[in-house]
């Protein structure tokens, strides 16, 4: 999907879900990496992630086009566009956009084991074995592998 395309389906999107026309710029950002899209206060614009239509298709595009046109309408109105307002979160119920967007980056977690009680440990972060031991005996860890989910 190209950004021309992208900004017809979303002046479609907002005037067939919210009956008002859609004014400014819709395009995709690369560089957005653990949100699906974003609403620009000053220029009104909206950002898309590119990953969320890649991974999940047209269908996870339009929820997520609907929660920014949330925030751009209700902006422009004078109501209230964050996330904890009532009026939003009643708008995004209404046009049945979604909450959150989807997971977009995998998780990777380090995995160490105990030497001694061979308890193995997850973490995000890397840790020093040198320096830390196993919270259940104080044994040394050694590290195993690197997993992603």
């Amino acid at each position: 999907m190209t950004n021309q395309e992208l900004q017809v389906l979303v002046e479609k999107i907002s005037q067939d879900s919210f009956r008002q026309p859609f004014c400014h710029k819709a395009s995709f950002n690369r560089r957005l990496r653990t949100t699906g899209g974003r609403y620009h206060l000053n220029s009104h614009d909206l950002d898309f992630n590119q990953l969320v239509y890649e991974k999940y298709g047209t269908a996870e595009l339009i929820k997520v086009i609907k929660h920014e046109l949330c925030h751009y309408h209700l902006h422009l109105a004078g109501r209230g566009y964050q996330h904890k307002d009532l009026e939003f979160k009643q708008l995004l119920k209404q046009t049945g956009g979604s909450r959150f967007a989807p997971p977009l980056a995998a998780a990777t977690y380090q995995v160490y084991q105990c030497k001694s009680c061979q308890q193995k440990i997850k973490r995000r972060r890397k840790i020093n074995t040198t320096r830390y031991v196993c919270g259940s005996c104080q044994g040394k860890l050694e590290f195993l592998t690197t997993i992603e989910q």
